[in-house]
C-alpha cells in the first residue's frame, strides 16, 4: 500500500513538488474545451494548501516539439486562481534561478505552477540530471498524474526516485477503483470492450477472460473477430494479422466458460453507392462503421443483468453522428442499469462526456493507456517507485 499524502505530517512550509495530470483537451489555436482533469485534481491541491504547504505543480500538455504556445500552462494558472481560495502564479520555466527564485518568496499555502515540462526534451527521456534538477527545489514530491504512471519520465518516475514521495488523492482513488476490478468486482461482472485495433487489446481481452463473466465486443475490432469466426465482413476493416490472435482469444474463453458477444447486425455503408443500410448479413462493398439494434438489444440484455460493468472503447465511429447510435444507446443502456459502472480510456470518456452522461457513472478513470495498463499489469512504474506506507 503507497503512501499517500494524508501520510505526510509537519507540510507547514514545506515545497511539495506536485506532478499532476493537466492534460487538457484544447482546440488548434489553444483554448481549453473542458476543465475536467483540473478539476479532478482541485482536492489534492486544496488540503496542500489547508497544510500550508507551498506547492510547486508540474504538468504536461500533448506532445510539444520545444516551446509551442498553443501548448503553454499559462491558462490554466488562471482557471485555477479562479477555482482555488489560495494565490496561483505562473512560471515559464520549470527549472532555473528564476524558478529557484519563484519558489523562495512563495507563501505558505500558495501554488506556482510552472510551464509545460515536455517542453524540456529531457522529460520524456527521464534525463535523472534534469529530474535532479527538479527535485533539489522541493522537499517533498507527491504523484497525482495517473495518467502519465505507465511513463518513465523525469517529472515522475525520476524525480521519486530521488525525493521522499507520496501519492495524492486522485491517484490514490484510480488504483483503489482499479483495484476492485482486478480483486474482487461485483457479480456477474460484463466488460465492454469497443476500439479499432485487435491488437492493442490482447492482454486487456485476456485479463478479462480471467476477471469478468461475460466480454462484449463492438468496433472495427469486431470485424477481425468475426472474420475468425469465418464470417463475411465485406470490406469491413480487419487486421489480417490479428486474426489467429481473434482466434487464440474466442478459444480462450470458450475453454474458460465465458461468454464473448459479437455485433449480429451493424450499421454499414455500401462504399460504391454510399447508401447507408441496416444488415445482419455483411458482404460485397459494405463496410461496418457502428453496430446495430439487434446488437443493442442483446447486449442491453447481459447489461441489465450485470452487478459490475467496465467499458473501455466506442462501438462504432461516434465521430460521425450517422454511426452514433450504438455507442450511444450502450452508454444509456450502462448508465441506467443497477451495476456499479466505471469507464476508462480517453475515446470512451469523451462520449460519456458528449452524452451528457459522466453522472450516471460510479467511477470515470482519468487514465487512457494508463487505465488499461494497470488493468493488465496491476501496477505502473511510477506507482511501483512510490514509498510504502508504514503500518
Amino acid at each position: 500500500m503507497k503512501r499517500t499524502i494524508k501520510d505526510l505530517v509537519n507540510l507547514k512550509g514545506k515545497v511539495v513538488l506536485l506532478r499532476v495530470d493537466f492534460n487538457v483537451p484544447t482546440d488548434d489555436g489553444g483554448k481549453i474545451l473542458d476543465t475536467t482533469r483540473i478539476d479532478n485534481e482541485l482536492p489534492t491541491i486544496k488540503y496542500l494548501s489547508e497544510q500550508k504547504a507551498r506547492i510547486v505543480i508540474l504538468s504536461h500538455l500533448g506532445r510539444p516539439e520545444g516551446y509551442d504556445v498553443r501548448k503553454s500552462l499559462w491558462p490554466i494558472s488562471i482557471i485555477l486562481s479562479r477555482k482555488l481560495d489560495c494565490n496561483v502564479s505562473f512560471c515559464n520555466y520549470c527549472i532555473g534561478e528564476e524558478v529557484k527564485e519563484r519558489i523562495k518568496t512563495l507563501p505558505e499555502g500558495d501554488v506556482l505552477l510552472l510551464e509545460n515540462v515536455r517542453f524540456y526534451k529531457e522529460e520524456e527521456q527521464c534525463d535523472m540530471k534534469f529530474a535532479r534538477e527538479l527535485a533539489s527545489m522541493a522537499d517533498i514530491f507527491v504523484d497525482d498524474a495517473f495518467g502519465v504512471a505507465h511513463r518513465k519520465h523525469a517529472s515522475n518516475f525520476g524525480v521519486a526516485r530521488i525525493l521522499p514521495n507520496a501519492i495524492g488523492f486522485l491517484m490514490e482513488k484510480e488504483i483503489n477503483a482499479l483495484n476492485q476490478i482486478l480483486e474482487n468486482p461485483r457479480r456477474p461482472f460484463v466488460a465492454v470492450i469497443g476500439g479499432a485495433k485487435v491488437s492493442t487489446k490482447i492482454k486487456i481481452l485476456e485479463k478479462f477472460i480471467e476477471k469478468a463473466d461475460t466480454i462484449l465486443i463492438g468496433g472495427a475490432m469486431a470485424y477481425t473477430f468475426l472474420r475468425a469466426m469465418g464470417q463475411d465482413v465485406g470490406q469491413s476493416i480487419v487486421n489480417s494479422e490479428s486474426i489467429p490472435v481473434a482466434q487464440s482469444i474466442l478459444d480462450a474463453a470458450r475453454d474458460a466458460g465465458k461468454k464473448i458477444l459479437l455485433p449480429i447486425d451493424h450499421v454499414a455503408l455500401h462504399a460504391k453507392s454510399k447508401t447507408l443500410v441496416t444488415t445482419s448479413k455483411m458482404y460485397g462493398d459494405l463496410i461496418g462503421f457502428d453496430i446495430g439494434p439487434k446488437t443493442i438489444e442483446l447486449y442491453k440484455q447481459e447489461l441489465d443483468g450485470a452487478g459490475e460493468i467496465f467499458w473501455n472503447g466506442p462501438m462504432g465511429m461516434y465521430e460521425n453522428k450517422a454511426y452514433r447510435n450504438g455507442t450511444q444507446s450502450i452508454a444509456e443502456i450502462i448508465a441506467h442499469t443497477k451495476a456499479y459502472t466505471s469507464v476508462g480510456g480517453g475515446d470512451t470518456v469523451a462520449t460519456v462526456n458528449l452524452f451528457g452522461l459522466s453522472h450516471r457513472f460510479d467511477y470515470i478513470s482519468t487514465g487512457g493507456g494508463a487505465t488499461l495498463k494497470y488493468l493488465e499489469e496491476g501496477s505502473l512504474p511510477a506507482i511501483d517507485v512510490i514509498q510504502e506506507k508504514i503500518l
